[in-house]
């Protein structure tokens, strides 16, 4: 801006310039001009006097060196001329100042030569006897004048036009400085010109209409934000070369990249072939679903095209751990054919008893036994159902129970009572340890945990052996643990001990008669009484399953 005002005055600076001289050459021309006129008309009357007193002879004494004098008879003869033979004239009776002078006494006239480049004035001026007077004297064109002072011209405009730029440098400083200082943050402070007093109102506006759709943007971007990264799915939108623009960092987590850079592909995040296939399918337009196996999990990716008039812009992939749900239908498949497997062992028993007592084949001694063995398989049949039912509503998590005060001391006892004839067939001893603990809790569950775990610490122990109950009470936990002499459980299968149908010693536990579900019922047993549990055992030396509280 600055370079444009300072082109500016200095233009318009050298265009007064080159008139101002050009007015003053042609005013200046034009007064000496009047003046040279004045002058001879002056020096002539000055010299018709003299003529009429003396005669011509009065004008002999003149220089030739000085205005050219030429007295010019009535008719237009030479008489005498200061700068020329009078004789070798010729007649000046057209001359337009002579003619002028016969008619009204005086006269002027001016002729140019154009190869000399000057211009000679006349004024001719009629004496009493009709004789005529003229006074001549030669004025330089003003081309002729600048030509002779070219060199001074051109130093005067040298100078001028140096202090044109001195003066337009400066003045266009001066214009653009309050310029430069105006406070655009809060326009209305500025002192400036009122010429631009429109245009701060109008920024004044529009900042405050910029700064209110900055805030909105700001708030809306952060709600995203906040909404984003408090989902539990991932949430990547990407542009059509693959850069990523928006991540939220489930996202990052569930495709175990360590972060998202934005301007940066997606696929550096993970390199595997389902989810490069994803993504070039959804950004040719498709939709695109699929599954991708990590090292800790499964994860459904779900990828939409963002399309803008037809055209495909970017696009928005959605990220789910499916893991668990992968899990429990893969849980789910096994418990169906175990359950298959489990139900299908009784009832082969109970169909093949009835069928042979149907055909006649047991003999009237032997049916006694036969029935005997009918209900042995059907009562396992009831168990085994019964337990599938529990585990089932524990899995939907379904307690029709409500909370009430319980005393840990006189469940344990109950069920110790419950089980006392189970633990006398082999001689196990059943001890409880511990003082009366009361807390609030879901009474039916927690009688059912207890029961399987000292159920089971009978089955599995030895004869004559031993089950020890303890109730504690240590640093804001409480709990109890039930200790048993049996065979005890390897190593290797005590992470899975409390998977539905799993046994340690499967011929051990057809033996014994369970189904392979007590654990798994008391794993989640615990689970909704919002306590945990752990197992310590040595093989043949015996375990100790621990349920604590807090």
């Amino acid at each position: 801006m600055t370079k444009r005002i300072f082109r500016s005055i200095f233009s318009v600076s050298a265009v007064i310039l080159v008139i101002s001289i050009g007015l003053i050459m042609g005013l200046l021309y034009g007064h000496f001009g009047d003046q040279l006129e004045k002058e001879l008309k002056q020096e002539a009357v000055y010299l018709a006097i003299a003529v009429e007193n003396d005669g011509v002879e009065s004008l002999n004494r003149l220089s030739k060196t000085g205005e050219r004098v030429t007295l010019i008879d009535e008719d237009g003869t030479v008489l005498y001329d200061n700068k020329a033979d009078a004789g070798t004239m010729e007649n000046h009776q057209d001359r337009e100042e002579v003619q002028a002078a016969q008619k009204s006494g005086e006269g002027y006239a001016s002729r140019t030569s154009a190869t000399l480049g000057e211009k000679t004035v006349y004024y001719a001026l009629r004496l009493e006897n009709g004789q005529i007077l003229r006074v001549s004297s030669t004025q330089y064109t003003i081309v002729r004048i600048l030509g002779g002072l070219i060199q001074p011209i051109l130093v005067m405009i040298f100078l001028m036009l140096i202090l044109s730029l001195a003066a337009a440098f400066h003045s266009s400083r001066k214009i653009v400085e309050p310029l430069n200082k105006l406070n655009l943050d809060d326009p209305k402070m500025n002192d400036t010109y009122d010429e631009i007093t429109p245009l701060l109102t109008r920024i004044n506006k529009q900042q405050k209409t910029i700064r209110e759709q900055l805030s909105e943007a700001k708030r809306q971007q952060e709600e995203f934000a906040i909404i984003t990264n408090n989902m539990s799915e991932g949430l990547l939108v990407i542009d059509k070369q693959t850069e990523i623009l928006s991540c939220n960092t489930s996202a990052v987590k569930l495709l175990g990249a360590k972060k998202a850079v934005t301007d940066q592909s997606v696929l550096t995040m993970n390199r595997s072939e389902p989810f490069r296939k994803a993504v070039e399918g959804v950004l040719k337009g498709k939709h695109m679903a699929d599954f991708i196996e990590l090292e800790d999990g499964v994860r459904q990716l779900i990828a939409n095209p963002v399309l803008e008039d037809g055209k495909v812009t970017g696009a928005v992939l959605l990220l789910v751990d499916v893991t668990e749900k992968m899990q429990r239908e893969s849980l789910r498949r096994e418990f169906t054919a175990n359950v298959s497997h489990e139900l299908r062992t009784p009832l082969t028993s109970i169909s093949g008893f009835a069928e042979i007592m149907q055909d006649g084949y047991v003999k009237p001694e032997d049916v006694k036994r036969v029935a005997g063995k009918i209900y042995d398989e059907a009562q396992r049949l009831i168990t085994l159902v019964g337990d599938v039912m529990e585990i089932s509503r524990l899995d939907e998590g379904i307690t029709e129970y409500k909370k009430e005060r319980v005393d840990l001391l006189d469940v344990v006892e109950d069920c110790k009572e419950r089980l006392q004839e189970a633990a006398d067939r082999k001689e196990i001893q059943v001890e409880v340890i511990g003082q009366s603990f009361v807390f609030e809790t879901t009474k039916t569950i927690l009688e059912e945990v207890v029961y399987n775990l000292m159920d089971n610490a009978i089955k599995y122990n030895k004869e004559q052996g031993k089950v020890t109950v303890r109730i504690f009470q240590k640093d804001g936990e409480f709990g109890f643990s039930v200790k048993d002499t049996g065979i005890g459980i390897p190593l290797i299968h005590q992470d899975r001990i409390f998977e539905r149908f799993y046994r340690v010693d499967k011929s051990r536990s057809k033996e014994i008669g369970g189904t392979g579900l007590g654990l798994s019922i008391v794993k989640h047993g615990v689970s909704c009484l919002g306590a945990k549990i752990s197992v310590d055992s040595i093989q043949d030396e015996g375990s100790t399953f621990t349920v604590t509280w807090g």
